[in-house]
């Protein structure tokens, strides 16, 4: 949840983060501007709002949403980036996990590109 004092950008991050940990889609596309850019490394890359709505459960959604956890963030200009954790159930009944570095790119305190370098773990190296 937002912490008093943080800024703008990084209660935006978060308010964004805790509608994926719920799948809430009104609250995911209210953090991002119209022609939000959303690239995941080695996946995917896709622009615009309808675009990035079709996509937040993924290309094969089990019907439970993941969950996301932000290690920290750090904020420069309009620029913050987060490291994170997620655990993504899948199909056949395992947990995917990774650790996240993202970058989001802010225009007027909404998302305007997201940049995900996403990477899988067989151990648990994270805190």
């Amino acid at each position: 949840m937002p912490t008093a004092g943080q800024s703008t950008n990084k209660q935006t991050v978060e308010r964004y983060i805790a509608g994926f940990n719920t799948s809430d889609h009104e609250q995911i596309l209210s953090c991002l501007t119209d022609d939000i850019e959303w690239t995941v490394f080695g996946h995917f890359r896709i622009t615009g709002k309808a675009a990035y709505d079709a996509n937040i459960e993924g290309p094969d959604p089990v019907g439970a949403p993941p969950k996301v956890r932000i290690t920290r963030m750090v904020e420069e200009n309009d620029v913050v980036m987060a490291e994170m954790t997620l655990e993504a159930p899948q199909k056949d009944g395992t947990v995917m996990r990774a650790a996240m570095g993202e970058v989001f790119v802010m225009r007027n305190g909404l998302i305007s590109e997201r940049r995900a370098y996403v990477i899988p773990l067989t151990k648990n190296d994270h805190k």
